[in-house]
């Protein structure tokens, strides 16, 4: 085997390591140790998991260092598994092995602070995480251990990484750290589930799925026949963790007050120290600034003494309310601030009293799609075929298109506690969003 030596994947079954929950041991060689004990890496100690989560969920307070750890500890899995499969043994190299698990080590070294909600915004202001780990990967210290510890380019990392290879190995290995079936989902679906304290993200096979990972003709990764249940039950188990958990209404909330206020600051974004900060940094930044704005009674809801979420006052999904969705659904950050004023204006005219901007809050879903499940399934046949796992399941077919994208993906209406006992009933409401939308 290319890379059966690999001192990684030898120590794979080891009790010597560090422990993560849930009672597992992730196996750590001494160029991983010293790759951890790097700052990039140490900085995701203190950098939470699903930050605004945590504010529904009390205890998903875990830290991106232990999910990449996770991530990590699956990478050495996935080789152990397909060091089987002839067309990956016949593409990837122990060079190439090496490569993937750093990358699954170091895949979150470009995140910051409440990262993804911020990113949904699309400010030009702040790069994106994966350029951020680019330019991690090559700076002199990581760079560094990358060279003198395992051999490789920092620049071969962070292609894989950002998923920007174009050999057919670093395709087949982008397909591992981010597809249908990958790394980081295996393990932030399982992990953000027992961190939240639900069942939803622990219901699929994980065993029986990576016992059924193969590569198809295209060079991807698929599972065989056998796999096939248990891939359907990771789609169900991210379709349950989107509604319950990550979309769940006051996790939305908390995300447009957020949202919000780093609208209203944007011209006094720090980018260097927003993107190079822990969560304590960031939320310090934050109080600082939106000291004297509007944007301080957000930010001091979110993150002061005493919990204040926006109420939620009205929500629209796609089946009931195609219009409002359709009008307000994928639309520029920008575009729904404008919306939310508009709609501000027309309220107050009829309330008799001033509404100020931040207490009335569109929340819409953003253009990407976050459940897309287009994997290959390798059939049980005298010469195997491969079809997608939607054209065999209609539960794929339903959760990861029809039932997310129209009943999860929801438009909601948050205000502060006071306006929403105000709007609380109102049945106008649908349309006066339809109204207030951008023009199409």
């Amino acid at each position: 085997m290319p890379y059966d030596d690999l001192p990684e994947l030898v120590g794979l079954g080891s009790t010597a390591g560090v422990r993560i929950p849930p009672e597992v041991t992730v196996p750590l060689s001494p160029r991983v140790r010293r790759l951890l004990d790097a700052p990039p890496l140490r900085r995701l100690a203190r950098i939470s998991q699903l930050g605004l989560v945590s504010l529904v969920y009390p205890g998903a307070v875990h830290s991106r260092l232990e999910h990449s750890l996770g991530v990590y500890r699956l990478a050495l899995e996935f080789l152990a598994r397909l060091r089987h499969d002839e067309a990956f043994r016949a593409t990837i190299d122990r060079d190439d092995a090496a490569a993937f698990l750093v990358a699954a080590l170091v895949h979150d070294i470009g995140h910051w602070p409440f990262c993804h909600p911020l990113e949904d915004m699309g400010l030009t202001e702040l790069p994106r995480h994966e350029d951020l780990a680019g330019a991690r990967l090559t700076t002199a210290a990581t760079a560094t251990l990358l060279r003198d510890d395992w051999g490789l380019d920092p620049a071969r990392v962070a292609a894989l990484v950002a998923g920007s290879t174009t050999d057919p190995a670093g395709r087949m290995l982008g397909t591992l750290l981010s597809g249908p079936i990958d790394v980081d989902k295996m393990d932030y679906l399982a992990r953000d589930s027992l961190h939240a304290g639900v069942p939803y993200g622990r219901h699929f096979d994980q065993p029986r799925l990576l016992s059924g990972l193969c590569i198809d003709d295209a060079g991807r990764l698929a599972i065989t026949d056998k796999g096939r249940t248990a891939a359907e039950l990771m789609v169900f188990a991210r379709y349950v963790m989107f509604s319950e958990v990550y979309w769940h209404h006051a996790v939305r909330a908390a995300t447009a007050m957020l949202q919000r206020a780093v609208w209203i600051l944007r011209a006094r974004l720090d980018v260097g120290l927003i993107t190079a900060a822990t969560d304590a940094d960031f939320v310090s930044w934050l109080e600082t600034t939106a000291s004297g704005t509007p944007a301080a009674a957000l930010v001091d809801g979110l993150f002061g003494p005493s919990r204040r979420l926006h109420k939620r006052v009205a929500v629209f999904d796609a089946v009931e309310f195609p219009a409002v969705h359709a009008a307000l659904a994928g639309q520029p950050y920008p575009a729904l601030v404008a919306a939310s004023q508009r709609l501000a204006r027309h309220l107050e005219a009829e309330l008799g009293s001033p509404i100020a901007d931040h207490d009335l809050l569109i929340d819409a879903p953003p253009v990407h799609r976050e459940v897309e499940f287009n994997l290959a399934v390798r059939t049980t046949t005298v010469e195997p075929r491969y079809r997608t796992l939607a054209s065999q399941s209609p539960v794929v077919r339903a959760l990861a298109k029809e039932q997310f994208d129209s009943l999860v993906k929801r438009v909601r209406l948050f205000a502060s506690r006071p306006l929403a006992e105000r709007l609380a009933g109102r049945t106008d409401l649908a349309g006066r969003l339809v109204a207030a939308a951008p023009p199409a």
